[in-house]
């Protein structure tokens, strides 16, 4: 029997196709990865003069609320909002350029951190077949960076992120998984309908929540995490080397998004 073979096919046509990064296309250890990043930035920080400790407190009390609020704000203005206020406050450092300065760590060493990321060739195989057989893609991954963040780890996971017609950042965000408001304004930004999109995650809280309005669901198993402990057999689910063969199945897109909000 085929790999694909166990694999139920999909149940209606799709307008749009929406992936996560992190653990879907992108191998990716996330503990792992998020210490080496706070290393990272701890360092460029101490680097330029700055007291790294207040730095990476600051980064903390901006992750959290974004995580947290639900004002219709973006992201990107509740981050440094949280940011300032948790480091002018420590600090008494009003003037600096953190955007600026943070927007150098992104260019600069952000990309170090993926040296020794081996990407999983079935990334680009999968996101190449559905581009050639129509289909619009999506990068919905958890909008806390900004894009210079996004467009590295692409790149680590051997993927062109000009294959995407909307990539989910803080600047381009008022909400995060699993809340179904991110979910929302992405249907919204695509101007379809949940039954209308293919979500391919590897989180069942995070990535499946999509399911909750109505869009399809593909679990890539390579990096599971299922923290809610899920019975997988619930959902369409394997190796992403199985959803890139699952995927030449797909018909051609006869109906593809065509306003997609960037």
């Amino acid at each position: 029997m085929n790999e694909t073979d166990i694999i139920a096919p999909a149940s209606h046509p799709y307008r749009a196709v929406c992936f996560d990064l992190d653990g879907t296309l992108l191998p990716m250890d996330l503990d792992a990865f998020l210490s080496s990043y706070y290393q990272a930035l701890g360092k460029f920080a101490a680097e330029r003069g700055f007291n790294s400790a207040a730095v990476l407190r600051g980064v903390d009390a901006g992750v959290r609320a974004m995580l947290a609020h639900d004002d219709g704000t973006t992201n990107h203005a509740v981050f440094w909002t949280a940011f300032r206020n948790a480091v002018d406050g420590e600090t008494g450092d009003t003037d600096t350029d953190w955007e600026g300065i943070f927007n150098q760590f992104y260019e600069e060493d952000f990309g170090k951190l993926g040296a020794s990321t081996v990407p999983n060739p079935a990334a680009d195989s999968a996101v190449a077949t559905l581009l050639a057989k129509g289909y619009p893609l999506v990068l919905t991954t958890m909008p806390l960076f900004p894009p210079r963040a996004v467009e590295w780890r692409l790149r680590w996971a051997g993927v062109d992120s000009a294959a995407f017609r909307r990539m989910t950042v803080y600047t381009n965000s008022t909400s995060v998984k699993p809340k179904l408001a991110y979910y929302q304004e992405n249907l919204d930004a695509l101007g379809l309908a949940g039954e209308e999109v293919l979500m391919v995650g590897n989180n069942t809280v995070e990535d499946l929540a999509f399911m909750q309005l109505g869009a399809d669901g593909f679990l890539v198993t390579d990096c599971l995490l299922n923290p809610n402990e899920m019975d997988v057999n619930e959902v369409r689910h394997g190796t992403l080397e199985q959803f890139a063969q699952w995927v030449e199945t797909l018909p051609t897109c006869k109906n593809p998004a065509t306003s997609i909000q960037p």
